[in-house]
């Protein structure tokens, strides 16, 4: 049982265009070894009903796991979007510069920072657009995604907006929900860890499906028997059935089941190269 936490929640985000997304899914458990449960299972969220229920609903001391990134790449260059004079110092700022940039997209969408004249110079975009300041090969990394690297994972830059296994969109997006919740929930470690209450930290889920004896590859889950396999490798009793089997609702399953195994191990909390980005890049929780 955590000593910390009593729920741990899981949320597959999604950073596509419309007013809800199938490739959302919310998950939680509690403590022990009851299986983690879709939270409105059926339902297909909006952005904003996201927000509305980490801000209401939330248990209290819930660890909550947000499948996004949450900063991009900062100390590589000494700067978000070097040679931009409004680039912000950090991820607050930014998140504010977001939200400025996007306020009169609906549904926390962030296409306008997409084609901004001085944001886009840094992205790579559909059409065979490559920003002059994107850089090269996969682009500009954090220092965490580094870290990801090294613990075998393969991330794409948050600069990179092409592709299945771009995440630029759905951080952007993230980055505007992030902005809402400022000052009411912590997010760590751009906010320290509190002794109580709730907390929010990055997540990557692959890293959760690979805890969970989950091949690389094969990450994608879509059948009941193999999420009851990857569940009990993380100490969790058999889910209740689905109402349908989506990669994203066992990617949020499996990944509240994995931060109930992972979240009173004190080295996650502070892992090495932290202290000089966690204000800038923030840091993906389970990254050593």
């Amino acid at each position: 049982m955590s000593a910390r936490f009593a729920h741990f929640a899981a949320v597959d985000w999604s950073g596509a265009v419309g007013p809800r997304q199938s490739g959302i899914a919310v998950a939680i458990c509690g403590a022990g070894s009851g299986a983690p449960v879709l939270v409105r299972p059926g339902h297909v969220w909006s952005r904003q009903d996201v927000l509305d229920w980490l801000l209401n609903e939330l248990p209290a001391d819930t660890l909550v796991g947000l499948d996004l990134s949450t900063s991009f790449a900062f100390a590589d260059c000494g700067a978000f979007f070097p040679s931009w004079a409004d680039s912000p110092a950090d991820a607050r700022a930014l998140w504010a510069l977001v939200e400025d940039i996007c306020a009169d997209d609906p549904h926390l969408a962030a296409s306008s920072f997409v084609d901004h004249p001085e944001a886009s110079r840094h992205f790579r975009r559909h059409g065979n657009r490559t920003g002059d300041r994107f850089g090269i090969g996969r682009g500009r990394l954090r220092v965490t995604e580094q870290g990801q690297r090294e613990q075998g994972l393969s991330p794409y830059s948050n600069f990179n907006l092409v592709g299945a296994a771009q995440v630029g969109k759905s951080s952007l997006t993230g980055m505007r929900m992030l902005h809402r919740l400022d000052g009411y929930l912590p997010l760590w470690p751009v906010d320290p860890r509190p002794e109580s209450g709730p907390v929010v930290v990055e997540i990557y889920t692959t890293l959760a499906a690979r805890a969970a004896g989950i091949a690389k590859g094969r990450s994608k889950i879509r059948d009941a028997a193999t999420l009851d396999t990857a569940l009990a490798a993380l100490g969790s009793e058999p889910h209740a059935p689905l109402p349908r089997y989506t990669d994203h609702a066992t990617d949020a399953l499996i990944a509240a089941a994995w931060l109930r195994t992972v979240a009173d191990e004190a080295g996650l909390w502070q892992p090495q190269g932290l202290d000089a980005v966690r204000h800038t890049e923030g840091w993906t929780f389970g990254i050593r």
